[in-house]
């Protein structure tokens, strides 16, 4: 990512931060310096999706009452980039039919 990209993925990682219950003990900028080392080689959009599921608690976790780890937000970019990858192949952002019409 470039530095513009990382100011925009730190935005979008203090939008999840504020959406999930923070320990008050908790160190926020050295927070955001481990998560932003665990995506700084995703694509931005591929990161701003991640964080979206998460937000709307689609993607997979054990408790969507709490902040997924780095961890969690690493594979859940690489998920993304996975489905944006196949899209892609696939030749557009069109739907499957799962239906004849």
């Amino acid at each position: 990512m470039t530095a513009a990209e990382l100011q925009q993925a730190a935005k979008v990682l203090a939008a999840m931060f504020s959406c999930f219950p923070q320990s008050a003990r908790a160190d926020v900028d050295m927070q955001m310096r481990g998560y932003l080392a665990a995506v700084k080689d995703a694509e931005l959009a591929d990161v701003q999706a991640a964080i979206q599921r998460f937000i709307r608690g689609e993607a997979r976790v054990d408790s969507a009452q709490f902040c997924p780890s780095s961890a969690q937000l690493s594979i859940e970019v690489r998920e993304r980039r996975l489905m944006r990858e196949l899209i892609a192949k696939r030749g557009g952002d069109s739907p499957v039919k799962l239906v004849k019409s």
